[in-house]
């Protein structure tokens, strides 16, 4: 009968070992788990906050120009700029904002597009040009102009 009683001790210990080591991985990854969501509610927002979205000003309208096509055919192409409040107060700089940057960034961004690219993929190329143009106009990390409004859009 020792020998039975011996037997069971260590069979015991060992579960019982074995039941402490899960406790504690639970514990673990439940602490793991508190601090990471702890740490996306307090300072992952933050950062979203700090940077604010630009406010919407007035919109001025440029002039529509002609691009002579790179596959041949030309667009006539007119365009208006969607100004930020910090523009429409003169921004910066003290001076309005001057459309000959935005009317030359058409130029190059529609020159090199062929007809097809023209009619199909207009979107595409109206988003290259609102990055190009907002990115051109943004002076000290704020943004003069937020948006592009294609006010005439004429192929042959």
């Amino acid at each position: 009968m020792a020998k039975k009683d011996s037997e069971k001790k260590p069979v015991e210990e060992t579960e019982a070992k074995g039941g402490k080591k899960k406790l504690l991985v639970i514990a673990l990854v439940a602490v793991l788990a508190v601090a990471g969501a702890a740490y996306f509610f307090l300072f992952a927002g933050s950062g979203e906050a700090a940077a604010e979205e630009p406010v919407a000003g007035e919109v001025l309208p440029l002039e529509s120009i002609a691009v002579n096509l790179a596959g041949g055919g030309y667009l006539k192409v007119g365009i208006a700029l969607q100004l930020t409040e910090a523009a429409a107060g003169g921004g910066h700089g003290g001076a309005a904002v001057d459309g000959s940057k935005a009317l030359d960034m058409v130029i190059a961004t529609y020159s090199q597009a062929q007809p097809g690219d023209v009619t199909g993929a207009r979107d595409a190329l109206k988003t290259a040009l609102e990055q190009k143009i907002v990115e051109a106009y943004t002076e000290d990390g704020a943004e003069m102009v937020m948006g592009v409004y294609l006010t005439e859009y004429v192929t042959q």
